[in-house]
């Protein structure tokens, strides 16, 4: 009979890289951070949206702080609303040593496609103190989500919760 040589760190680089993906999804979750394809895992600012509908009017909110007005550019391409812009680093002081540097600065672009039902010719935008407003008037009722009832599939209840 050969001896087997017992390792005890057997599988702990497979788990500590499942750890490592893991907590870079909480943070991508938690905080709008993406990896920016290229580079190096470098983390770049990637806008918190928000839309909702009130008032017959569709709403997006995207939070930007420390981003400048003159650094935002917005467009619209039929039902895809872009939104372009880049946060300036702060100004890194030579002679202090840091101890953590949480900051994020560079260029971003968020696409976001517009439901049905929206007049995105009478889209406006607003932008104070770091937060975009963009609305745009509901030209027809937006569909709320529904269950659809699949032909030949027993047991389908109309009242049956969507999830």
């Amino acid at each position: 009979m050969l001896p087997i040589r017992w390792d005890p760190f057997h599988g702990f680089s497979q788990e500590l890289g499942s750890m490592h993906r893991e907590m870079d999804e909480l943070f991508r979750r938690t905080f709008g951070l993406t990896k920016q394809v290229g580079g190096e895992g470098k983390l770049q600012l990637m806008p918190a949206i928000n839309s909702y509908v009130k008032d017959k009017k569709f709403f997006i909110e995207a939070e930007l702080p420390g981003v400048r007005s003159d650094d935002l550019d917005l467009s619209i391409d039929g039902d895809i609303l872009t939104l372009h812009g880049k946060r300036e680093a702060a100004k890194e002081s030579k002679d202090a040593d840091y101890f953590v540097r949480e900051s994020h600065y560079g260029s971003f672009v968020r696409r976001l496609n517009l439901p049905d039902g929206v007049d995105s010719e009478k889209i406006q935008a607003k932008f104070d103190n770091g937060l975009l407003i963009i609305s745009m008037p509901i030209e027809k009722k937006i569909s709320a989500e529904r269950k659809i009832l699949i032909e030949g599939v027993a047991d389908q209840k109309k009242d049956k919760k969507v999830h």
